[in-house]
Order: C-alpha cells, then sequence, then structure tokens
C-alpha cells in the first residue's frame, strides 16, 4: 500500500472508532501541561477488531519497508505492548517491552524479554509529541548494547521539538498517520469544521502559543 493511502485509511479508522477526539474549544492537558485541542486514544484500536487489523498489518509493513534488517522488536510500556505483541506474531519476530522504570522486586528488569547485545531493534509505540518517552525507551535499549535502527508508531503529532529530539538522538521515526492528515480527514468528513484546521495546524505549529484556543 502507498504512504498516502495507508495515511488515509488509518485516519479514517481512528475517526471512525472515535479513538480521536476534537475539543479546539475546551483543550485537553497533557501530563506535561500542554494544552491540545486533540487527544488520541490509540488503545481503542485494540477493541476495535477491523481498524486492529488496519493498524497492526501497517505496522508489519512499516517495519519490513523501513526496517528489513529488524531482529526484534521492544514495545512502550504500556500502549506499545499489544501492538508489539501482535505485530511480532504478523512477522515471526522476537518481542519485549521496556518498562517505565526497573521493578523492585525479583530481577529488578527494565526490559522484559530476551534481548541479546548487538541486535537489531525496532521500538513499536502508539504516538509520539514531544518525543521524550520513547527517546527514554531508546536509551534504555542502547545502554543495553542494542543496536536500536528506528521506531514505528500508529500517530504522529509532527510537533517541531519532538523532530528536533528525534533528529538530535539520531532517532529514525515513521508512522502510520499523522496530525495533518486527520485533520484533513476529520474536516473532509464532517468530524470538524474546515475553518478549524487552520486552528488545527497552528496548535501543531507552536503547542506554546495558545491564540488558537477559543478561535482567538
Amino acid at each position: 500500500m502507498q504512504n498516502n493511502q495507508r495515511e488515509q485509511l488509518i485516519a479514517a479508522d481512528l475517526l471512525k472508532i472515535k479513538a480521536v477526539f476534537f475539543r479546539p474549544e475546551q483543550p485537553f492537558t497533557w501530563a506535561s501541561g500542554i494544552k491540545s485541542p486533540v487527544y488520541c486514544d490509540n488503545r481503542l484500536t485494540l477493541t476495535a477488531p477491523e481498524a486492529r487489523a488496519d493498524v497492526e498489518n501497517g505496522l508489519a509493513e512499516l517495519i519490513r519497508e523501513n526496517y528489513p534488517d529488524a531482529e526484534v522488536l521492544m514495545g512502550t510500556s504500556t500502549a506499545g505492548i499489544a501492538h508489539a505483541a501482535i505485530v511480532g506474531w504478523l512477522l515471526d519476530k522476537p518481542m519485549g517491552y521496556v518498562r517505565s522504570g526497573s521493578k523492585d522486586h525479583g530481577r529488578q528488569n527494565q526490559i522484559e524479554g530476551r534481548l541479546e547485545p548487538g541486535q537489531k531493534v525496532v521500538v513499536v509505540e502508539d504516538l509520539i509529541s514531544t518525543g521524550g518517552s520513547v527517546l527514554e525507551v531508546v536509551d534504555v535499549l542502547r545502554a543495553a548494547g542494542a543496536e536500536v535502527l528506528g521506531v514505528v508508531s500508529i500517530f504522529t503529532y509532527g510537533m517541531k521539538k519532538g523532530l528536533e529530539r528525534l533528529a538530535a538522538d539520531n532517532v529514525k521515526n515513521v508512522s502510520l498517520t499523522n496530525f495533518d492528515v486527520i485533520a484533513d480527514v476529520a474536516a473532509k468528513t464532517g468530524y470538524i469544521k474546515e475553518t478549524d484546521v487552520e486552528r488545527l495546524i497552528a496548535f501543531r505549529n507552536n503547542p506554546s502559543d495558545e491564540s488558537w484556543i477559543g478561535g482567538k
């Protein structure tokens, strides 16, 4: 499937199952404190078999196309774990996941699953915003001796801060769809007004400038 077709398909899927919420008049507040007109809950794909099939097959395609030498898939905790497991099964590759911190009992692992130094790893993430959480996972894997080929994700906001962080750490990310495509599909299908698209893109370009809120 061509990239543009795949981006449109996944965007339509996420909108259909209401995994993407648009609320430019009453913004969501992220853990980072950023106010956002959009909230994307990709966990809902797990309970929507048709969308789930498109997502998992799409992630498998991205890995085949962009990381043909991948040996191990590592999911981010917790959102990327299920996707890494399903895609690992589709590609017949081992998978594991990286905890947000080391366990305080047992073997005190932070990386769950077998990972040998030098193995080529692809990180499976659900979405990329500012890039901080996925880069923490990459750092843990690199410290364990893995060769991180890059990241695959369902959705990316395409924020400047996130792009710059990934580039600075030499981390490649490929996503099934992105903020601009979802905004475009949402406007064309009546989820949002055409006039809202400009406000959404203004947020994406500069989240710290809240002049888009309330149509200001």
